[in-house]
């Protein structure tokens, strides 16, 4: 009775012990709490200058691929701040940049709106475990081509000087996430409906709305 006793709590513990593994986030987002971390607001397209004449349907902004159009008459989950100036109706048009398109900055080839590092390691720890978690992922919700993606965010995070960088580009109008410095760990990278509700909890403590 006592070596069964005994064998049972074993047992208990490794599957405990393993519980306790599965909960881990994935590499490389199981290093995120502790990552010097930056996030990006992207402008997720830039039609080219003859979009502008191209006759549009009532309704429609020239220029955007559907799944943005479909995005932003969608009210683009209540992330107002990740729609690149000037498409949201009754807003002005934005300003012309005032340097010259090769020159501007970017991140992954998209325009960088805006940036700010994290500091608050509960934000970067509840980062983690939503892109880390193979759950948080889904194709059948991805809604762009393969090998299409309109980021509105990005996220760079490195353990410290001369370390490799993570780098992750974010999709909303795509239901989507990309690696472009890491093998992605997931089957998937579709986000799932509760994926995109939970980023986008976390983008609106990133990016206040008035702020």
């Amino acid at each position: 009775m006592a070596i069964s006793t005994r064998l049972l709590a074993a047992c208990g513990a490794l599957a405990l012990a393993g519980m306790g593994c599965a909960s881990q986030p994935a590499a490389p987002f199981d290093t995120l709490k502790t990552s010097n971390l930056t996030a990006f607001r992207l402008q997720n397209y830039e039609p080219p200058e003859a979009a502008a004449a191209t006759p549009t349907a009532p309704g429609q902004i020239p220029g955007l691929p559907p799944e943005i159009q479909q995005w932003i008459q969608q009210g683009a989950q209540g992330l107002q701040a990740l729609i690149p100036p000037g498409l949201l109706p009754g807003f002005p048009p934005a300003a012309a940049p005032a340097q010259p398109t090769s020159t501007v900055p970017r991140f992954h080839g998209f325009r960088i709106l805006g940036q700010t590092q994290v500091m608050d390691p509960e934000l970067k720890e509840q980062l983690g475990e939503i892109l880390g978690e193979p759950d948080s992922f889904d194709n059948a919700h991805a809604r762009c081509a393969p090998g299409v993606i309109y980021a509105e965010m990005g996220l760079t995070f490195t353990q410290g000087p001369g370390a490799p960088s993570n780098d992750v580009l974010i999709s909303f109008s795509c239901s989507q996430v990309v690696s472009r410095s890491f093998s992605w760990p997931h089957p998937a990278t579709g986000m799932t409906p509760d994926t995109v509700k939970a980023l986008s909890e976390v983008v609106q403590k990133l990016w206040p709305q008035g702020a």
